[in-house]
């Protein structure tokens, strides 16, 4: 992302911010307190982002005129501390682009990582291995926090899978450009031959979802009719309207009760229908996430990669989606994989 591009966001999230402002502003608005917190939640991020980019833009203009005047007044001085402080507004304009990005639903959650070998049995196990250990030295320095929720190990060396989270602000946003297979190529040290050899794992990255399902129903969204109820044949059970038919007008979703001579308690088990069913609807939204997620899965196989890592006959990291090439492998595999990450993010093929 260019800074015009970061340019072109500022100015649709002005234009939100507007409306967001004439919508706080309309009669009725803060009647309703827990539909307001989200908006409000909003209007918080955007202005933030915002104001950090007339910060960026007051500096710059700032040591544009700092820059002219050391090259007007030949100081050299002047002119080499402009350029640093070029250096640093361009740091913080990178900053800013990723951080923009970062804007998906389930960016802000904690990540759930999986990580399998491949085909190959010992070799790509102590990849897998390897792997893992990469995501542990990259969360550890992020200053995360990391849980294991399953741990196979192989039956030789290395690991057969393992799952764990990563638990951080925009964990998920950051390790889902991870997704993928991962191709090594190295000297086996399992083969007392020397041959070269080429190992697979894949990383599957899904956000870690809030399963405290809570189901608010809002007065307004309800439908209530009363009516008389009947048994069998039409014989009138009772003569007042004491059933309860309840509609919840989102979701067309109907319960009613009939069974109790009060009105109130046929009405208080209608609801509690109601939200049953309003809960299992959730709940398959979740289920269907998930299973979306999981369908996404590639194939732990040649072709399918998104990052190679060389170790012979030449040492280089390249990630496929975006051309990038890092020559320290050691780094790398030693967690400073921020550069692929943010790659992937700018330029926006991390979905």
């Amino acid at each position: 992302m260019n800074s015009l591009k970061v340019i072109f966001d500022i100015a649709g999230k002005e234009k939100r911010l507007e409306e967001i402002e004439a919508l706080s502003a309309q009669k009725g608005f803060w009647d309703t307190p827990e539909e307001t917190t989200d908006v409000l939640k909003e209007r918080t991020s955007i202005s933030g982002v915002v104001d950090r980019f007339k910060t960026l833009n007051s500096d710059l203009e700032e040591c544009e005129i700092l820059l002219e005047l050391g090259i007007e007044e030949s100081d050299t001085d002047t002119v080499e501390e402009a350029s640093r402080q070029l250096q640093k507004i361009d740091r913080r304009l990178k900053k800013l682009s990723i951080d923009m990005t970062l804007s998906g639903e389930d960016d802000p959650n904690n990540s759930i990582v999986s990580i399998n070998a491949g085909a190959g049995g010992t070799e790509a196990q102590d990849w897998a291995e390897m792997l893992f250990r990469m995501y542990t030295r990259w969360i550890d320095r992020k200053g995360f926090k990391m849980d294991i929720i399953d741990f196979q190990p192989g039956e030789e060396a290395g690991i057969k899978s393992v799952t764990f989270t990563a638990n951080g602000d925009y964990a998920y946003g950051y390790l889902k450009t991870e997704k993928g297979v991962h191709r090594l190529v190295r000297i086996s040290p399992f083969n007392a031959g020397g041959k070269r050899h080429t190992s697979f794992a894949s990383v599957f990255v899904y956000p870690e979802l809030d399963n405290q399902i809570v189901v608010q129903v809002d007065d307004k969204d309800l439908r209530i009719d009363v009516y008389r109820a009947s048994g069998a044949g039409g014989q009138h059970v009772n003569k007042t309207s004491s059933a309860v038919r309840i509609t919840h007008l989102p979701t067309g979703i109907v319960a009613q009760c009939q069974q109790e001579k009060s009105q109130h308690r046929n009405k208080e088990l209608a609801m509690k229908v109601l939200k049953s069913r309003l809960y299992q609807l959730e709940k398959q939204k979740q289920d269907e996430k998930y299973e979306e997620l999981h369908a996404n899965k590639d194939e732990i196989a040649w072709g399918s990669q998104i990052r190679s890592y060389v170790l012979h006959p030449y040492q280089m990291v390249k990630d496929h989606r975006i051309n990038l090439e890092v020559g320290n492998v050691n780094s790398v595999l030693d967690g400073t994989i921020d550069p692929f990450m943010e790659g992937v993010l700018l330029s926006d093929k991390s979905s």
